[in-house]
């Protein structure tokens, strides 16, 4: 499983996040973890140097193996807050996304042969 972690001027990418960011996500996925292929956590601060609440924003995308990627975002007024939301976001969409494709009912049926008669 791939982790890339960006973030924009105004918020410093350092090792500390780096390694925090990539331990939260490999403990939080670890069941998905043949499931997902990739993760993308970008950080950004809307407002700058202005301040104010709830300016800071945490994107995550995940790429399930064979299936369209899952994006997620949450404001909040610090990157951690900011990053939990966002995971607690994805992990909810990812659940719901495998319960689908998991689920027997969920599935396509299978056609029938043209040869066959009813």
């Amino acid at each position: 499983m791939n982790i890339e972690i960006r973030t924009d001027k105004n918020i410093q990418n350092n090792e500390r996040l780096i390694s925090y960011v990539r331990a939260e996500l490999s403990e939080e996925f670890q069941r998905h973890a043949e499931r997902i292929t990739h993760f993308s956590v970008h950080f950004s601060d809307e407002n700058g140097d202005k301040g104010g609440d709830d300016d800071i924003r945490c994107m995550i995308e995940a790429r399930p193996k064979g299936l369209k990627p899952v994006a997620v975002n949450h404001k909040a007024k610090n990157v951690d807050i900011a990053f939990h939301g966002a995971m607690d976001k994805l992990g909810r969409s990812l659940e719901h996304l495998f319960e689908k494709i998991d689920d027997p009912r969920g599935a396509a049926p299978e056609l029938a042969d043209n040869d066959e008669e009813a």
